[in-house]
């Protein structure tokens, strides 16, 4: 079975995407950026948007019956590579137990305000064996 997952933002719909899509025991949560949606504003600093991706999918994941334990693969696009000191902190305080396989490229993002996006994918544990 199917399900869509959607955060409620416009970009989703203008777009033609959904945040998530679960299909059995796998999740897949498309790219996030650091807007805080239930304000769409775009904080200023990398940190901050960072911290913004990781609840925006962490609150996806949930609703699809997933949690953060359940990453498997994570891509990070950054727009300038000063950032990686700044942000592996953050991303270690959410991912350092999960290790989950994961890329970081630098490059442009769809507006210049943005400074970070992330995409991951996860696998239901129990599908996988683990309890």
């Amino acid at each position: 079975m199917r399900k869509l997952i959607s955060t409620g933002s416009p970009f989703e719909k203008t777009a033609g995407y959904s945040r998530a899509v679960v299909q059995g025991d796998w999740c897949f949560v498309s790219g996030t950026t650091g807007y805080d949606y239930a304000t769409m504003t775009m904080p200023q600093t990398v940190e901050e948007q960072t911290r913004n991706c990781l609840a925006t999918i962490a609150r996806a994941l949930a609703e699809g019956g997933f949690e953060l334990a359940d990453v498997v693969r994570a891509h990070y696009y950054i727009t300038d590579a000063e950032f990686v000191g700044r942000v592996f902190p953050i991303l270690g305080s959410y991912f350092g137990e999960i290790r989950p396989a994961a890329t970081m490229i630098v490059c442009g993002l769809n507006e210049p305000e943005m400074k970070i996006e992330i995409e991951v994918t996860a696998l239901r544990r129990t599908a996988s064996g683990r309890a």
